[in-house]
């Protein structure tokens, strides 16, 4: 009896090894918003980060928090660190493109809870009288981020932070 609970234990774990590594190696996530402003204006929150924290969500998850900047004040080179006894834990962010006032990307990297290096993607594309902001995310998925995301929906979880900066930035910008 024993056997055949343990020859089941085993084949379901390595059927969720083998399911994990037919993953993807790599993700993206990404919320899109539309903004009643020019791209000039929304792009102004976006290149610099001191202004984050009138619309980012991931600035009220950790009132430990303590952040630092340094490098250009906005734009290509801007550095922004952060390092939290919470949920944000400890992590950098450097603007190593940019595109005014269309496109900025970011490096992100992410040292505690977990190691993690990912791009971040701010995109605006002027459609009539609104822009179109779109925020992702996208980068390798090891096999440790493979397992994880078989029980936790990675979309879902940040896509909701996402879409709550968005909304954010949108009340900020229209006011």
């Amino acid at each position: 009896m024993f056997k055949v609970i343990g020859l089941i234990l085993a084949l379901g774990v390595v059927g969720i090894l083998g399911f994990a590594a037919a993953q993807p190696d790599t993700f993206r996530i990404e919320r899109t918003v539309n903004i009643k402003a020019a791209p000039e204006k929304i792009f102004t929150f976006l290149a610099d980060f001191h202004q984050w924290a009138g619309w980012s969500p991931f600035e009220k998850m950790d009132s430990t928090m303590q952040k630092t900047f340094s490098g250009a004040t906005s734009g290509k080179g801007s550095v922004y660190a952060w390092a939290g006894k919470g949920k944000s834990g400890t992590g950098r962010m450097e603007i190593t493109d940019f595109s005014a006032p269309n496109r900025l990307a970011i490096n992100l990297d992410f040292y505690k809870p977990f190691e993690a290096h990912n791009v971040a993607e701010f995109t605006l594309v002027s459609k009539g009288g609104m822009t179109e902001v779109t925020w992702a995310m996208f980068g390798p998925s090891s096999f440790t981020m493979k397992i994880l995301h078989l029980f936790m929906n990675m979309d879902k979880m940040v896509g909701k932070d996402f879409s709550a900066g968005l909304e954010n930035l949108k009340t900020l910008v229209e006011k």
